[in-house]
């Protein structure tokens, strides 16, 4: 089983280099953002975020739902502060609600 976890670990560290030279890294991002994002919020308004991104080290939320798109603008400072500290406060300086 360590085995496993081991080679699962190298693999990934593998994908991440592999997106770092091809130039798609952020991608990767974006997709841990919205796994982060599918964790925190409840399925139902998880269902209503279209999509993430990321563009000039900000992070672009489009959601469907004017309420939920209210709610993250009212806690923009909150998600932006989570996200920095996850991948480091270099990464990102703002975020997008669309």
């Amino acid at each position: 089983m360590k085995r496993n976890k081991k080679r699962e670990f190298q693999s990934s560290e593998l994908v991440k280099s592999f997106a770092r030279i091809h130039g798609f890294e952020h991608k990767l991002i974006a997709f841990e953002i919205k796994d982060f994002l599918g964790e925190y919020l409840d399925d139902s308004l998880f269902n209503e975020i279209r999509s993430v991104g990321i563009e000039d080290k900000c992070i672009i939320i489009k959601i469907d739902s004017p309420l939920l798109k209210h709610d993250f603008q009212m806690r923009k400072s909150f998600y932006l502060k989570k996200f920095q500290d996850k991948f480091g406060e270099d990464q990102f300086n703002d975020i997008r609600i669309l």
